[in-house]
């Protein structure tokens, strides 16, 4: 809530991008972030970034939300089916959110939550927010074009947001105060040996690339995590190490003396916050 800043809905807000199992990094930046003793009041994700940010909308510890994912194989998140709009189907991971997540309806998360998705037939960036579509959002949200088939809300078919929208910072900036950005998805090398894979790796990775420019400038607080950009988007068995150099890289950016400014505003912010409920509290029971 923010509570000294009227012309904002939040005050400090989480963005969260898309980048495969490099997501794993912004469960270190969101152990950093908490380290700063900061909590954000909306979160939106991409991609990776919405499986990252609803569970953690959901009340779950960013080491929880890594436990939940250890020592499982890609293979147990999709099935295969006979290739029309996909290759694979995200059932599995459809399966996964329904039994791990607490909340059914993006109202019932603890923290306010937006799930950035592209409708297919419009070429048009759609945000999830409310009702009842929670986990569909999610896994929209995650299905990679030509990999995954679409996943259908209500009729429509919804594919990965990163296609138009992978830092989905420009999403709520003008609702927030602050805004932190953690960018997970940085250009990856052209592989030495092509393939179909490789190929598809690095033709999102540029198109993702290309779409983050503008909403990098938008970050009160940006945070990029270099030196995982090796780690295939599918990579389940290196989540450990990508985990580590998103702390890294958030612990770096966050000892910088604007970064620490800005810390210290939203710890004022929610000094005062406190004490006004505390107030309000009192009047109602008096």
């Amino acid at each position: 809530m923010a509570l000294f800043s009227h012309h904002y809905d939040y005050f400090l807000g989480y963005a969260l991008s898309g980048g495969g199992a490099k997501g794993f990094a912004h469960l270190g930046a969101l152990k950093v972030l908490e380290k700063c003793r900061l909590k954000p009041d909306i979160i939106v994700g991409t991609s990776a970034g919405a499986l990252a940010g609803v569970f953690y909308a959901d009340g779950y510890h960013p080491d929880e939300i890594a436990e939940l994912f250890r020592k499982r194989e890609f293979r147990e998140f999709v099935e295969f089916t006979i290739p029309k709009t996909g290759f694979l189907k995200n059932r599995g991971l459809h399966t996964f959110l329904k039994k791990n997540l607490r909340a059914t309806r993006f109202e019932e998360l603890q923290i306010p939550f937006c799930a950035v998705v592209t409708d297919w037939n419009r070429a048009s960036t759609v945000i999830f927010s409310n009702g009842d579509d929670l986990v569909d959002a999610v896994v929209a949200s995650c299905s990679v074009p030509i990999v995954f088939s679409p996943q259908h809300i209500n009729g429509v078919q919804y594919v990965d947001g990163g296609l138009l929208k992978n830092f989905p910072v420009s999403v709520i900036r003008k609702q927030c105060k602050y805004v932190i950005g953690v960018n997970v998805s940085l250009m990856i090398p052209p592989s030495v040996k092509d393939n179909i894979k490789t190929m598809m790796e690095r033709t999102f990775s540029l198109m993702s690339n290309a779409n983050t420019l503008f909403d990098k400038t938008y970050c009160d607080i940006l945070i990029e995590t270099g030196g995982i950009e090796k780690f295939s988007m599918f990579d389940l068995q290196n989540q450990h190490t990508i985990m580590e150099a998103g702390y890294h890289h958030a612990a770096v950016k966050m000892s910088e003396n604007e970064s620490w400014k800005i810390v210290k505003r939203c710890h004022r912010h929610d000094e005062l916050t406190k004490k006004v409920r505390i107030q309000f509290d009192r009047f109602k029971g008096g």
